[in-house]
C-alpha cells in the first residue's frame, strides 16, 4: 500500500519566490507540486503521454488501462517497469497479447494536457464510447455520503502542502474512507484510485467514489468502468455527466459539501 508521506513528498517542490504585498516585499521558499510527462508504453509501443504528479505510478498504469478499455481485468496486466528518465517517466507494461492487438487496433497517440481526459481521441464515436451498465441494487445512507465527504480533506496530504492538486477517494458502504489518491489532474487521481482498487482486489461495487472537483463526463464514465454504483462531486456536474450517469446507472451527487448535496441521476443509489 502506498504511503501518502511518501507519495506527497515526490510529487512537491521547493523553489524560489517573492511576495509582494502592500507593506512591501520578501523572498521566501514557496513548496509547489510537480507536474511531468507519464509515458505509457504497452508492450514496447508507446500509447500515451499524459502530465501528471509522479506518485502512485503503478496504480496509474493500471487504472488507465482500466478505465479507458485497454484491458478488461487486472491480471491482464503482467507486468509495470517505472523508467525515471531526465525529462519525465516512463511506465512499460507488459500485457496479455490478446489486449495487445486490440490496443494496436485502435492505437492512438495522445498529449494529455493537465485535467484533459479525452486528449487525443479523434472521433465523436471513441469519445462517448459506451459502457457496461452499473448493475446491482446498492444504495448508501446520506450520512455515508456526508461522513466521506468530511473526512476527505483529512486525506489530502499533498493538496495540504501545495494547494494545487484533486483527490479521489473510494469509501465504504458507511462512508469509511479506504483509499485515496491525488494528482494535478482530476482524471488521473481517479485513475490512481481505480488502479490502487484493482490492485487491492476492493469490489468497488460495494462503495462509492468521492472526488475533490467538478463532476465532468470523464469521471462518471471512469467510475462506471470500476464498478462503482455512485460518485460524489464536492463542485458542479456537467449536463453530459448527468445524462452519461442515468444511462451508466451510476448516481451522481454534487456540491456534497457542508453536510448537503443535490441528486442529478439515479436517486435511488441513495437511501
Amino acid at each position: 500500500m502506498a504511503d501518502p508521506a511518501q507519495s506527497a513528498a515526490s510529487c512537491s517542490l521547493a523553489v524560489a519566490a517573492r511576495r509582494i504585498t502592500a507593506g512591501g516585499a520578501e523572498t521566501r521558499e514557496e513548496i509547489v507540486a510537480r507536474e511531468e510527462p507519464i509515458a505509457l508504453v504497452y508492450n514496447g509501443l508507446s500509447y500515451a503521454v499524459m502530465m501528471a504528479s509522479p506518485a502512485d505510478l503503478e496504480d496509474f498504469a493500471l487504472g488507465f488501462s482500466l478505465t479507458e478499455g485497454l484491458l478488461t481485468t487486472a491480471d491482464e496486466l503482467y507486468d509495470v517497469e517505472v523508467e525515471a528518465l531526465p525529462t519525465g517517466f516512463e511506465l512499460r507494461l507488459s500485457v496479455a497479447a490478446e489486449r495487445f492487438a486490440a490496443l494496436r487496433a485502435r492505437q492512438r497517440n495522445l498529449a494529455g494536457r493537465t485535467g484533459c481526459g479525452l486528449c487525443g481521441v479523434d472521433s465523436i464515436a471513441e469519445a462517448l464510447r459506451p459502457i457496461a451498465r452499473v448493475g446491482g441494487s446498492a444504495c448508501f445512507a446520506a450520512e455515508a455520503v456526508f461522513r466521506a465527504m468530511r473526512i476527505l480533506p483529512e486525506r489530502q496530504i499533498l493538496n495540504g502542502e501545495v494547494g494545487a492538486v484533486h483527490a479521489a477517494g473510494f469509501a465504504s458502504a458507511e462512508g469509511e474512507i479506504l483509499l485515496v489518491r491525488e494528482d494535478v489532474g482530476r482524471h488521473n487521481a481517479l485513475d490512481k484510485l481505480a488502479g490502487a482498487i484493482a490492485r487491492a482486489g476492493i469490489d468497488a461495487g460495494a462503495g462509492f467514489v468521492v472526488v475533490s472537483s467538478r463532476c465532468s463526463y470523464e469521471m462518471v464514465h471512469k467510475t462506471a468502468a470500476l464498478g462503482a454504483p455512485l460518485i460524489a462531486s464536492v463542485s458542479a456536474p456537467t449536463a453530459l455527466a448527468i445524462r452519461f450517469a442515468e444511462e451508466a446507472g451510476v448516481g451522481l451527487a454534487a456540491f456534497a459539501r457542508e453536510g448537503r448535496f443535490t441528486l442529478y441521476a439515479n436517486p435511488d443509489r441513495i437511501a
